[in-house]
């Protein structure tokens, strides 16, 4: 799909529908006040850049072990020349949401995620036996120092403009804390809220009435949800290809152990930076800090990573490039459907880690 061409007035809307879409009966209006746009020239050009493939989804974000899934980042490793067919069998896992081939010897990465009830580690053997893969690494979160998707659509013009970012704090504090039990109105709002909801003015109605609850009561339940960690925002999620981000690195990192906390932090504040985790090292896998970078091409992420080295001091560190996408969904909660794929191939539901 070619770049679509857009506007600056687009640009700015698209930076604040990243940040966090209003809990309130019109968000779309308030967004439109912000940026000097009025409720439906906002919508009008919501549908367009959706239309255009830019902007993937409008929803909830949540936090998946907030809800008590067990989640994990994977490195697999596939026969010579049998990546894609290795990849197809890794996607058609419902609890596989992001699936990329990279240019190393660990070809695919994906992401993973199990109910509670399930266990990760059988669900990953099982993939890698129906796959023919030669090894997999699961390389789960051990700390989290920054999680948030936000693509600059203004080259820095929003905040010269004093337009700020609105997104919620969301730090590990709130996602590792003492959590009440969810109950049936709390599975519902999930389950309401965390697929693509319709452009319409009263954007929160059609949920709250599938829930059966008001939207005060359903914007109460989303701002618990943001208190404990469950719920990250409501906001737009972009293809990064179609809005011009053409180039994505992996940067991997040998970090010291008694360097971790200072430098995870010092990533973490890199605007470029979109993702920072403490993940765990093996033998043949020397990294333990992962930092996502998006630019436009691939040399302006060489430039980064090598600047981060630079500040850093960190001079072991590697850039894995993905060059093809086979899945990227947002994983779906509550639906049954890794139940029934555990059930299909012949996994018992066990207590997972």
């Amino acid at each position: 799909m070619d770049q679509p061409t857009i506007d600056e007035k687009s640009r700015l809307l698209l930076n604040v529908l990243q940040d966090e879409i209003p809990l309130v009966d019109q968000p779309f209006a308030a967004l439109g006040a912000k940026i000097g746009l009025s409720e439906a020239d906002v919508l009008a050009r919501l549908k367009e850049l959706k239309a255009s493939g830019v902007v993937r989804q409008i929803s909830a974000i949540f936090d998946t072990r907030s809800l008590g899934y067990h989640s994990s980042l994977v490195a697999c490793k596939s026969p010579p020349g049998k990546t894609d067919e290795v990849a197809a069998i890794i996607s058609a896992h419902p609890g596989v949401s992001h699936n990329y081939a990279r240019r190393h010897e660990f070809d695919i990465w994906f992401t993973i995620a199990v109910p509670p009830a399930s266990n990760l580690e059988a669900h990953t053997e099982k993939l890698r036996e129906l796959s023919g893969a030669l090894s997999m690494r699961l390389l789960p979160t051990l700390r989290l120092f920054k999680i948030g998707m936000k693509l600059d659509m203004t080259a820095g013009k929003a905040r010269e403009m004093g337009i700020e970012d609105d997104a919620p704090s969301y730090n590990e504090e709130s996602r590792s804390g003492e959590k009440q039990p969810l109950d049936a109105v709390d599975i519902a709002c999930v389950e309401a809220l965390q697929d693509d909801m319709e452009l319409r003015t009263d954007f929160f109605a059609p949920a709250a009435q599938r829930v059966g609850i008001t939207t005060a009561q359903l914007f109460e339940r989303c701002r618990s949800f943001q208190r404990d960690g469950r719920l990250r925002r409501m906001a737009g999620i972009m293809r990064h290809r179609q809005a011009g981000f053409a180039a994505n690195a992996m940067g991997v990192w040998n970090v010291p152990p008694e360097r971790v906390d200072e430098l995870g932090a010092f990533f973490a504040r890199h605007p470029a930076v979109t993702h920072c985790y403490l993940r765990p090292r093996y033998p043949d896998w020397p990294y333990n800090v992962f930092t996502m970078v998006h630019s436009k091409d691939v040399s302006s992420c060489d430039q980064l990573l090598s600047d981060l080295s630079h500040q850093s001091g960190i001079t072991q560190y590697g850039a894995l490039y993905s060059y093809k996408e086979y899945k990227k969904v947002r994983l779906r909660y509550f639906t049954g459907e890794i139940e029934g794929w555990e059930k299909q191939n012949g996994l018992s539901a066990v207590s997972g880690q």
